[in-house]
């Protein structure tokens, strides 16, 4: 099904020192070799995927590490490098000096076939997604997606190649990109203007992008597409569902915002009056989900997907797979989600919160305000989303990397300060039914509900200052009076007619 056309492991083993190649020509499966692990003071250790070994009982040295370093191209801001006119990748690990005290030797191949499974999709023009965990094989995908569509289509195709993933170092990109033009971004940080840069000088008609992972990226991508080029690209997420609930990358699918409907619109929808919807058309036409390598997912319509996850609908998608005989064999599966419904949703995980570069004392002031216990996690791999500031984010530092890679969502704050943790707390527990913040509000829309239906007053429960301001906001917008009454800490909201 699947045929490798080039994986220049010589390339790699020539530059690793003489004691690890020897052990690793003594192996007898290095088609499927992934990497090469080299650690100071450690044995070099090798990674397959079913199983790990140990190469050599001499521990790696300095001279080693140097070994390596010596004969490969120079290392990016992200801390990696390749060998010229390969795939391959070195990845290294820094003491606090900036000394490279571990490198990570990453086997790059191309091959054919990859693309076949989602061809049709590709030849449409229309803008492609690909999801899936790490090592699935999505940048493998796009390698070929760009050669295809060079080669065989005869369009224009530029790949914005961020640390030379997809066509490899060097100046000359690797032959499995076909006639595809490549341009190289110099710092990750980068990447979102040489995507602009790539459509206002090169007048492409498909561009290629690797890991869309920041706001900014995600904003060039929608640029491009509003220019008619046609954009292929992976983004950190293995599901739409990923997506939906990311702030970050969620404008790839149209950007979700909160709307307020009015009592009868909300009864008439049988939904909550704080519901969630689509803000824009979406970037891409349609999302892939890569589940295994010859397995996928197609939301042919990401916006009607999208509609459907947050208004409760059933959603339907189409599962692709190869056979044996390596034929495309498709099957139609419709899943419901219930984002917006009254009736009890799935149970999520409590938020356990990573902070980095983030104001500890003056986020837990304003979780106080608002009645919620926060659970802050001192391991990334603990935690189950990471909080941090923009200009931190912007620099994306190894943690924030490690949480992409992970896939933990990433909540951004413009900076420390009270209104944006209030705002930033908002949205990472809005969707959580038992805080106290939600329970208050749904208390005072059930009791304007019930002045405006002829009682003359309702006193709420007792909350804090922060509370009964949104309550009289709430109070305010329906054009009712109210009042706070009582002294701390039974403080309290009466509404009545105004």
């Amino acid at each position: 099904m699947q045929k490798v056309i080039a994986d220049d492991l010589d390339a790699l083993l020539g530059v690793l020192p003489p004691h690890v190649r020897q052990a690793l020509l003594e192996q007898p499966d290095n088609s499927e070799l992934l990497e090469i692990v080299s650690d100071l003071g450690r044995p070099p250790e090798a990674r397959y995927p079913q199983r790990e070994v140990i190469l050599s009982p001499t521990e790696i040295t300095d001279s080693d590490i140097e070994h390596v370093v010596s004969r490969i191209g120079s290392f990016s801001g992200d801390n990696r490098a390749g060998i010229e006119r390969t795939l391959h990748r070195i990845s290294a690990i820094r003491n606090r000096e900036g000394r490279i005290v571990g490198l990570t030797c990453r086997v790059g191949r191309a091959v054919f076939g990859t693309v076949k499974i989602i061809q049709d999709l590709v030849e449409s023009g229309k803008g492609v997604l690909l999801l899936g965990r790490p090592g699935i094989g999505k940048t493998t995908m796009l390698r070929e997606v760009a050669r295809v569509l060079a080669d065989d289509f005869r369009k224009r195709v530029i790949v914005v190649d961020t640390s030379n993933e997809i066509a490899g170092d060097g100046d000359i990109p690797h032959p499995a990109i076909g006639h595809t033009r490549r341009m190289q971004v110099p710092t990750p940080t980068m990447q979102h203007a040489v995507m602009i840069e790539a459509v206002e000088n090169h007048m492409p008609e498909v561009i290629i992008i690797d890991e869309i992972g920041t706001s900014l990226e995600a904003e060039a991508a929608r640029t491009i597409a509003e220019r008619g080029v046609q954009l292929i690209g992976t983004a950190h997420g293995n599901t739409l569902d990923n997506l939906v609930m990311n702030p970050t990358l969620s404008d790839l699918i149209g950007g979700i915002q909160t709307v307020t409907l009015g009592d009868e619109e909300a009864r008439r929808r049988h939904t909550q009056k704080s519901i969630l919807e689509r803000k824009a058309p979406p970037t891409f036409d349609i999302v892939v989900e890569i589940q295994e390598r010859d397995r996928v997912t197609v939301h042919p319509d990401v916006g009607q997907a999208v509609d459907a996850i947050l208004h409760g609908q059933p959603q339907e998608a189409e599962i692709r797979w190869l056979d044996e005989k390596g034929e495309i064999r498709r099957d139609k599966v419709t899943t419901t989600h219930a984002l917006n419904k009254k009736e009890p949703a799935p149970k999520r995980e409590t938020p356990r919160i990573y902070l980095f570069g983030i104001n500890r004392a003056k986020l837990e002031e304003a979780a106080r305000e608002k009645g919620i216990a926060l659970e802050l996690a001192t391991d990334l791999k603990e935690s189950n989303l990471l909080l941090t500031a923009k200009n931190y984010y912007g620099r994306k530092p190894q943690r924030i990397r490690d949480a992409e890679i992970s896939g933990i969502p990433i909540y951004a704050v413009k900076s420390n300060n009270l209104p944006q943790f209030r705002q930033c707390l908002d949205t990472i527990y809005g969707t959580y039914k038992d805080t106290p913040t939600n329970f208050a509000i749904e208390e005072a829309e059930k009791a304007i509900i019930q002045v405006r239906e002829g009682k003359g007053s309702v006193e709420l429960s007792p909350q804090n200052a922060y509370i009964r301001r949104l309550q009289h906001l709430l109070v305010e917008r329906h054009s009712l009076a109210s009042h706070s009454l009582g002294k701390e800490p039974k403080r309290r909201v009466k509404i009545l007619k105004g």
